[in-house]
C-alpha cells in the first residue's frame, strides 16, 4: 500500500515527528511526507497524492489540518478517493480524541499505516463539508483566550452559574430552523451540528453521536430569561432530553438555518458568516482508519 503523510507544516520541526516517521520506515513501511507552506497546500498536496496513486493519506496536524484533507477527498470521485488516517497535533485534537486515537505520534502512525478503514459520513455545509462539528452563534467565536467559565458553560456536564450568566449577555440570533422539511421560529445564543461529539477543547456536545450512523447531531440553546436559569442548567445536565424548553436536540439527514442577520459559524477551525447554512449528510462518504473498538462508530 502506497501511503503519504500530509503533515501540516508548523509541526514539521519537531523530533517526535521525525523520529515516529523515520521508526515506521525502519519498520519497514515507505512512508512518503509531504509538508505545507501556506494556504491552499494541502488541497493541491491531496490532489497530488491521487494522481500518483497513494491509497491511503495521513492527515497530520490537528482538527483544521484533517477537515481540510477530508474537504479536498470530498471534491474527487468517491471511487478515488484514498484512505484516511489521522496524526494528531493540534492543540486540541476534538475530533482524535473522541475516535480514541492515541496522540503518541509513533503510536499514531502505527494505527495510520497499518490499522483497518472504516467507512464514515461527511457533513456537506452550503459548498463546504466538514468531518466534526460546525458551531453558530457565540460558540463560533470560543477562542483559546476566551473565559473558562465560557468554555465550561459549552462542555459536558461543567456548567457553571458563571457561564450561564455571561450566555445572557449575548445577544441571540432570531431565524427558522428547517428540519425534514418541518419549520421552526428559533432564537439561537448557540448551535452545533454534529458529526462528531467534541468541540473546544474536549467539550462533549453531542454525546450520543456517531460518524457511521447516516445521521447529523443538531444542538441549540435557545435564548432564555434569567429567572430560568434553574430550567437550562437542567436541560443541559440531561443529554437523553431529546427537546427541552430551551435546549433543543436533533437527529436528522438535513436541516437548513436561515435568518436576516448573518451568523458566525466555524466549521471544524474553518470560519464563515451566512444568513442561510444548509447541512446534510454523505454517508459513508470516506473510507477512515479507526481503532478497532472506536467509540464513535456504531456497529450492528
Amino acid at each position: 500500500m502506497k501511503v503519504r503523510l500530509l503533515l501540516n507544516g508548523k509541526k514539521a520541526a519537531l523530533e517526535t515527528i521525525r523520529d515516529a516517521v523515520y521508526a515506521i520506515r525502519q519498520q519497514g513501511t515507505d512512508l512518503e511526507v509531504r509538508v505545507t507552506w501556506e494556504g491552499g497546500d494541502m488541497a493541491r498536496l491531496v490532489d497530488e497524492a491521487i494522481q500518483q496513486g497513494c491509497q491511503r493519506i495521513i492527515a497530520g496536524g490537528g482538527d483544521g489540518t484533517v477537515n481540510e484533507v477530508a474537504s479536498a477527498l470530498m471534491h474527487h470521485p468517491i471511487e478515488q478517493r484514498p484512505q484516511l488516517a489521522i496524526l494528531p497535533l493540534g492543540t486540541a485534537n476534538d475530533f482524535a480524541t473522541a475516535c480514541e486515537i492515541d496522540p503518541e505520534p509513533l503510536a499514531a502512525l502505527k494505527l495510520a499505516v497499518s490499522g483497518k478503514a472504516y467507512a464514515i459520513d461527511i457533513i456537506k455545509a452550503n459548498e463546504h463539508y466538514f468531518v466534526n462539528m460546525a458551531t453558530g452563534g457565540f460558540g463560533a467565536q470560543v477562542t483559546a483566550t476566551t473565559p473558562v467559565q465560557l468554555k465550561n458553560f459549552l462542555g459536558g456536564g461543567a456548567y457553571t452559574l458563571t457561564g450561564l450568566v455571561q450566555a445572557l449577555n449575548f445577544q441571540p440570533f432570531p431565524g427558522n430552523v428547517i428540519i425534514e422539511d418541518q419549520a421552526y421560529s428559533s432564537s439561537i445564543l448557540f448551535g452545533a451540528v454534529c458529526n462528531g461529539r467534541m468541540a473546544g477543547g474536549g467539550q462533549e456536545l453531542a454525546k450520543h453521536a456517531y460518524i457511521n450512523d447516516g445521521l447529523i447531531d443538531l444542538v441549540s440553546l435557545q435564548a432564555f430569561p434569567a429567572h430560568e436559569l434553574s430550567t437550562v442548567v437542567a436541560e443541559l445536565l440531561d443529554d437523553n432530553i431529546e427537546s427541552g424548553q430551551f435546549v433543543k436536540r436533533h437527529k436528522t439527514t438535513h436541516a437548513v438555518w436561515q435568518s436576516e442577520q448573518a451568523m458566525p459559524i466555524n466549521l471544524d477551525g474553518e470560519p464563515i458568516s451566512t444568513t442561510e447554512l444548509s447541512v446534510s449528510v454523505k454517508p459513508g462518504a470516506i473510507d477512515m482508519v479507526l481503532p478497532q473498538h472506536c467509540p464513535m462508530l456504531l456497529t450492528s
